[in-house]
């Protein structure tokens, strides 16, 4: 039978947008401190059954603590954290339908690949013959039979990975924990796994929470993406959402790349926001947009590189959208060449361009003269 697409399931799954869903997970004004230190602040967040969920921040924000709180390693200061309705408060972390995947794998080095995977079940008091079974359907599910008799130490960064993964799901859990799950394998492996755990989510049908720094990781596996900045959620959405729609400055700029213009509103309404910047940045920049704003107040305006048009000649409107500058550095990534082009205030705006050919040699180079132009949709006005 050939396999079928996971597009039209994830297209369609939308639970959070539907008044009649309850979320799977809940955190209800959760706080959790240690010490004088606030690590989740008063945080709400509902999670959704079937959900590829991700927790997306720096290194302290506090998504590797709202995760440790699913799994019952931590106990929350103020509020509760509930699952399928009913509160985890006292639930012992052995007795919840969870498990953890830790970012150090945390394998058995003197244990087989089977023994490895089946060490949870014995510790349930499973019959031998249903262990024996259950291992051979884990094995088959990551594509491991062949290594069953191997030891940690014999296999591969991404054969260990994908040890760790058979075990957590072995138990048969509601919610998976990933803790940074794919953070030791090298970038390509990396890449190629995330669509592997984005097949295997949607055949087993369970809920998927993971906790990554990793941008690219969170856009690419999850359904929704909770952006975190110390304790709190700063937004939620899908990652198209996040990454076009962003509701702040800091979500812009942790979100991939992207160039802020400060600017001052000079006219606003029927979905048509008019911003004044300095010559230097711009002069006139026109978006379309519905946006509260009153006149005089100071904006941002916030586009990709990849929205911006670089060109050696002006565009056919200079007056609005558009901006000279020179070159002034320029990054070759194969794919696609940033080029940094510095304006005559000093500061930089950079321009994502398609290598569409093999040709080297670049028809704009260092120190050239070039304008950069925009249409009225490309970017977005941000307040705060």
């Amino acid at each position: 039978m050939a396999a079928k697409a996971v597009g039209p399931v994830r297209r369609e799954f939308a639970p959070w947008a539907d008044p009649k869903s309850s979320p799977f997970i809940e955190f209800r004004n959760v706080t959790k401190r240690f010490g004088d230190f606030v690590a989740v602040d008063d945080l709400s967040l509902g999670i959704y059954e079937r959900e590829f969920f991700a927790l997306l921040g720096p290194s302290g924000c506090g998504k590797t603590t709202l995760m440790r709180m699913v799994a019952g390693f931590e106990n929350p200061s103020e509020g509760d954290v509930l699952l399928e309705g009913r509160s985890l408060a006292g639930v012992a972390p052995y007795r919840r339908p969870t498990n953890m995947m830790f970012q150090s794998y945390a394998l058995f080095p003197h244990m087989t690949v089977a023994a490895n995977i089946a060490f949870g079940l014995k510790q349930e008091r499973m019959p031998k013959p249903d262990i024996k079974a259950r291992v051979a359907e884990m094995l088959s599910l990551v594509k491991l039979e062949p290594f069953a008799r191997r030891k940690p130490h014999q296999l591969s960064g991404g054969q260990r990975q994908r040890v760790a993964l058979a075990r957590s799901l072995a138990r048969k859990p509601k919610v998976l924990l990933l803790d940074e799950p794919l953070a030791a394998l090298d970038r390509k492996l990396r890449e190629e796994t995330q669509f592997e755990l984005v097949d295997l989510q949607q055949t087993l049908g369970l809920t998927f929470l993971i906790v990554t720094h990793d941008q690219e990781e969170a856009m690419t596996v999850a359904d929704r993406v909770a952006v975190m900045d110390r304790g709190r959620i700063v937004q939620v959405a899908t990652p198209a959402e996040v990454y076009e729609e962003p509701n702040s400055r800091y979500v812009a700029d942790f979100i991939g790349d992207i160039n802020v213009i400060e600017g001052r509103v000079t006219e606003c309404g029927n979905g048509v926001v008019h911003l004044a910047c300095g010559e230097a940045s711009g002069g006139l920049i026109e978006v379309a947009q519905t946006l509260t704003a009153s006149v005089g107040d100071t904006v941002w305006f916030a586009i990709r590189p990849e929205k911006m048009v670089l060109s050696p000649d002006p565009p056919g409107d200079t007056a609005v959208n558009s901006i000279a500058g020179v070159v002034w550095d320029i990054g070759y990534l194969g794919d696609v060449s940033i080029y940094h082009v510095r304006l005559p205030d000093g500061s930089t705006l950079k321009s994502t361009v398609t290598n569409r050919t093999r040709i080297i040699e670049r028809p704009i180079t260092w120190e050239d003269q070039v304008w950069l132009s925009w249409s009225r949709d490309a970017g977005i006005v941000l307040t705060r």
